[in-house]
């Protein structure tokens, strides 16, 4: 079965990788971002000089942690002085909704370590047992795309200790019905190429949540000199992951429009350099052309490890990428 799904996308993932050698000017960029990525060489953050979040989240002063927003303020008097004003924001970081309702990143301190929150953006820190926390009160108040990335137990993810995993019948307990917009939302999962992973989301996992399997997106990883990360036709590491992507039906859904969402482009793929281990592309531009409901979307990610503009991030370490050392300064700073 595995190798029966991995041909019938082979030469969709061929012709994209194709058309990517052919394309000089994208290939240039991708060499310039290796370039730029050495910039950072001297911020780099080395492994265990984090805080650990999911650690940080288990102690019993837990509740007591606080995180500090730099928020700007709105003084007039300041700004034509040309001087920025700001005002210090203190709230507990753990299963506490923290949001960012302004219009630019701003900046935020938890124990000495600095972040950056980006605008217009919340996130919600806890372990699974907290999630319900996260349904609205009004089903309109839902959300129109909710992506998710769980930490699937893995033999690779073990290992390496980059991730505590989770036995997969955990996720059944997600309550996608309750997240979704009364107009319904598009859900987009990952997954890995485990064949016995893929069988239990489609025989289980979106069953139970109420999610109709729409199709399967295709991420295909290469160098930054365009090559892939390994051979195409290997068993056990093959260079691309699975986005199954499903319909989870609103109050106020119809079926013909159900319909016409349905219609999205089957085995479409989507070419990026790998980031730090696990970490996925932001392909939320790429979905919110089939998403239902409002605009601009309501749009959360589950399981989070970053955030995004204009979204709401939930897991228990959705700081983990926002660490200030992760960033540069833009030239007008």
């Amino acid at each position: 079965m595995a190798d029966r799904r991995h041909q019938e996308v082979r030469l969709a993932l061929l012709k994209a990788h194709e058309a990517l050698l052919c394309a000089s000017q994208l290939l240039e960029t991708l060499r310039n971002l290796r370039k730029d990525g050495e910039k950072c060489n001297a911020q780099k953050i080395v492994q265990g000089s984090e805080l650990d979040f999911v650690e940080l989240g288990s102690v019993w002063q837990a509740p007591f942690y606080e995180i500090s927003l730099k928020v700007p303020k709105d003084d007039m008097a300041a700004a034509n002085a040309g001087v920025a004003s700001y005002c210090q924001s203190v709230v507990p970081v753990f299963d506490n909704l923290i949001a960012n309702e302004g219009n630019d990143d701003v900046e935020a301190e938890l124990l000495d370590y600095k972040y950056i929150l980006p605008r217009k953006s919340c996130f919600y820190m806890s372990d699974l047992r907290q999630i319900h926390n996260l349904i609205p009160a009004e089903s309109d108040c839902g959300f129109n795309l909710i992506v998710i990335d769980p930490p699937w137990e893995n033999s690779s993810a073990h290992q390496k200790q980059k991730y505590k995993t989770l036995p997969n019948r955990y996720f059944l307990s997600i309550p996608i019905k309750e997240l979704t917009h009364n107009e319904g939302a598009l859900v987009a999962l990952w997954v890995t190429n485990r064949e016995k992973l893929q069988n239990f989301v489609e025989n289980e996992l979106f069953p139970k949540w109420g999610v109709e399997y729409a199709t399967t997106f295709y991420w295909l990883k290469v160098k930054s000199d365009g090559s892939l990360v390994s051979e195409l036709d290997l068993f056990h590491h093959r260079p691309y992951e699975c986005l199954i992507l499903g319909f989870s039906p609103g109050k106020e859904m119809s079926s013909e429009r159900m319909l016409r969402l349905k219609r999205i482009p089957v085995n479409q793929v989507f070419i990026s350099v790998p980031g730090d281990y696990s970490r996925k592309p932001p392909i939320g531009e790429l979905l919110l052309d089939y998403v239902p409901g409002c605009k601009p979307a309501r749009c959360i990610e589950l399981f989070s490890r970053e955030m995004i503009a204009g979204w709401t991030s939930w897991g228990n370490e959705p700081l983990h990428f926002q660490d200030l050392r992760y960033f540069l300064p833009t030239a007008d700073k």
